[in-house]
């Protein structure tokens, strides 16, 4: 249901979007509110579609210095992102864009068609000191959009290019387009691929990923990249406490047997508008386990939705989190998923020659 602060016409059709609201940004200035202009929408016109709008950034590689972060640089080709995941921490982003949280970072994208010619200029500054670049870790880079933009296609190529090392997260089948760049870096130890698998239920899976893949469609992911030399790590997360969290087993086993050789967890995290937003998605959605969900969640932060400390903000804390660490560790063991993944190489970075560049003298 909408409310007064929502900005999206009540009378649209929403097939496929994860939230239900669309409350104004944290930095919007004045409020704002649907009008209706007394117009009957045609047929056409009633589904809430999708935007795409074109940034032309002047950097794309992002750094952090977050101790719980295993990377110190990414890239983002979009922003926003199409899958409509309700838990997806990345939502506050968009209110950097005077945009919602909400229904607008699942309709409202945006896309970076330069990113690849600005990220090879930055990998040509003199004092550019190479390390494995995160892609995937804010928006998902083979979302929808990618199929017409092919902006993420490009990013990979450039990377491999200057041997230069890639981690990719996704849920996206659209990975397997990129098999053929993807499989030769792996064999040079510059690339792997971090699946998300949330849940094995299709029916939650569609609730709360709408637009994302299907669980059975990532594991024949895993399976493609696997079989074609991808290092895949399986990633479950978020587990959510009430809701997901006794697919662990099961989701490891299946991940697995897809051939994954690494997995990781993350518990559901609920920053800024993410918390209302995926309480509100609790109360349409599964009304009879909300109070448990949430309770669960309050237990492992304090008594709070979140709390963003370093080193406690991936797990939580608390009986319920120990609990869920232990038994992702025994069954990750048990399944020989516990082995960390080789570091990537960064040994082999080189820029690439370009028509007018001086040849070394030899």
């Amino acid at each position: 249901m909408s409310d007064a602060s929502d900005t999206i016409d009540p009378r649209l059709r929403r097939p496929g979007r994860g939230a239900v609201s669309n409350a104004v940004g944290r930095y919007e200035r004045e409020s704002r509110s649907f009008e209706d202009d007394g117009w009957n929408l045609a047929p056409e016109e009633a589904a809430l579609g999708t935007r795409v709008s074109i940034e032309r950034p002047r950097s794309i590689i992002t750094y952090n210095r977050s101790p719980d972060l295993p990377f110190d640089r990414s890239i983002n080709p979009y922003r926003g992102c199409e899958h409509g995941c309700i838990y997806c921490f990345a939502r506050p982003s968009h209110a950097w864009l005077g945009l919602s949280a909400g229904l607008d970072f699942e309709t409202r994208l945006v896309a970076r068609p330069d990113a690849p010619e600005v990220l090879a200029t930055e990998l040509r500054k003199p004092g550019y000191k190479v390390r494995p670049i995160a892609i995937g870790t804010n928006t998902d880079p083979y979302q929808p959009i990618e199929k017409t933009h092919g902006i993420m296609r490009a990013c990979l190529q450039v990377l491999s290019q200057f041997n230069h090392p890639v981690a990719i997260v996704t849920k996206g089948s659209l990975v397997e387009r990129d098999i053929d760049i993807l499989s030769d870096m792996a064999a040079r130890g510059l690339a792997r691929v971090g699946i998300s698998v949330t849940t094995l239920d299709a029916a939650l899976s569609r609730a709360m990923e709408p637009r994302a893949p299907a669980p059975a469609r990532r594991l024949k992911v895993i399976e493609r990249l696997a079989s074609a030399g991808v290092p895949v790590r399986a990633m479950v997360s978020p587990v959510i406490p009430g809701l997901t969290c006794h697919e662990i087993e099961p989701i490891l086993k299946s991940v697995a047997g897809a051939g994954a050789e690494a997995a990781s967890w993350i518990m559901l995290r609920l920053p800024l508008e993410v918390s209302p937003l995926f309480r509100e998605w609790l109360a349409a959605t599964c009304p009879d386990r909300a109070a448990r969900v949430m309770g669960h969640v309050r237990d492992m932060h304090g008594g709070k939705d979140y709390a963003a400390d370093w080193g406690r903000r991936m797990r939580g804390s608390g009986p319920y989190a120990e609990m869920v660490a232990q038994r992702f560790k025994v069954a990750a063991r048990r399944l020989g998923l516990d082995a960390k993944q080789p570091p990537l190489r960064c040994d082999l970075f080189e820029p690439p020659a370009r028509a007018g560049d001086q040849m070394e003298l030899f």
